[in-house]
């Protein structure tokens, strides 16, 4: 039987009179010749917060990948590698590429690419490493860089989830070739759907631009002129008006999904081996999705959790399936890490808006699976 309390979302956006103020403003006032000011007064302000001196807004993350990939040359018969759990999104702009996405397992504690297994998993047709930050916690970028240094490759970051994370000061997203972020609905940032590309490297970043506006170079004077085949993956004024709104807010909203992180943390941490995202020395944690991963003793539990959060009217989520689990690509069990973590381990919800009796509902299922054993 479904409880009475009023339903826990696991994600909502943080939006107040500004973004409303602007977004009304942009649909008033944004078009002709006004048709791009927020955009790119919102690539700016991406810009100042990324410390780098490109950046694109795309109309999702993923397109984001895609050109960025593009532009490096990434095609058939070139491999990328990937840590195996992550969003089918990260592994699709590969795949639309031609080349082939090469899965290698996740490390125990921030659920990211194992360094050691992506070095092991190079051959002369990788061409890329992508570094995905999964759930805010951060890859070791020291030693990922070392790596695609030494082997002559590029290494991505997508930060699609780690919007507020930083590496030894730096933004997560700011210290491959090119790092992205998502700004979807259930993101630190939203403006619904949206996606940032940002780059140091100048010409990288005009091929994107140019890939991004359907292959027309920026500055070309020939109407319609189109240099190569290119995508659209632009992103609106109106999203983009949000998106200005949310970024004068940004380290507020990065602040309080720690406030939200810490929560769970300190309502959880008398249950032994009992593990959350994790937070580095010389790091700094954006805890986009609180993430709790029982110990393996627990065993399968999935499917049980699940139907706790929802007896109890809360939207927990699973933790992401394998890729090498789903059909259209090949098994890689061995993978052990990338298997075992999603059987034991739950999303929890980490609003803006999230009031304490909320943290307190959700904890409480957690603790009640845990002590189930």
């Amino acid at each position: 039987m479904i409880a009475s309390h009023t339903r826990i979302p696991c994600a909502l956006p943080s939006i107040t009179e500004r973004e409303v103020r602007y977004a009304t403003d942009a649909a008033a006032t944004g078009w002709g010749e006004r048709c791009c000011e927020y955009i790119e007064r919102f690539e700016g302000l991406f810009r100042t917060f990324a410390g780098t001196s490109g950046a694109v807004a795309t109309s999702c993350a993923t397109g984001a990948l895609h050109m960025g990939m593009s532009a490096l040359g990434i095609g058939a018969g070139d491999e990328v590698i990937l840590a195996d759990s992550n969003w089918i999104a990260t592994v699709a702009p590969i795949v639309h590429l031609g080349a082939k996405p090469v899965f290698v397992d996740i490390l125990p504690d921030s659920w990211c690419l194992d360094p050691d297994k992506a070095e092991a998993a190079i051959t002369p047709r990788t061409k890329a490493i992508l570094a995905v930050h999964l759930y805010g916690n951060l890859c070791d970028l020291d030693r990922l860089r070392d790596i695609a240094s030494r082997h002559g490759l590029a290494l991505i970051e997508d930060a699609a989830e780690a919007l507020g994370s930083r590496w030894q000061g730096s933004l997560a997203g700011s210290l491959g070739v090119f790092g992205t972020f998502s700004f979807h609905g259930s993101k630190t940032v939203s403006t619904g759907e949206g996606g940032m590309f940002i780059t140091n490297d100048q010409a990288l970043l005009e091929k994107v631009r140019t890939l991004n506006n359907h292959g027309r170079k920026p500055g070309e004077t020939r109407q319609y002129w189109s240099s190569v085949v290119g995508f659209k993956y632009k992103m609106s004024n109106l999203q983009a008006a949000v998106g200005c709104a949310q970024m004068e807010r940004v380290q507020d909203l990065v602040a309080h999904r720690r406030v939200v992180f810490e929560g769970y943390r300190e309502r959880l941490k008398d249950l032994p081996d009992l593990t959350m995202n994790v937070e580095p020395a010389g790091t700094v944690n954006g805890y986009w999705m609180p993430t709790v991963v029982f110990p393996e003793r627990f065993g399968n539990i999935q499917d049980e959790l699940m139907a706790r959060f929802r007896q109890k009217n809360i939207d927990g989520r699973v933790f992401f399936h394998p890729l090498s689990g789903f059909d259209m690509f090949d098994s890689k069990p061995e993978n052990v890490n990338s298997y075992s973590i999603p059987k034991r381990s739950a999303n929890l919800p980490s609003f803006y808006d999230i009031t304490e009796d909320q943290l307190d509902r959700v904890a409480a299922v957690v603790r009640e699976q845990y002590y189930v054993l």
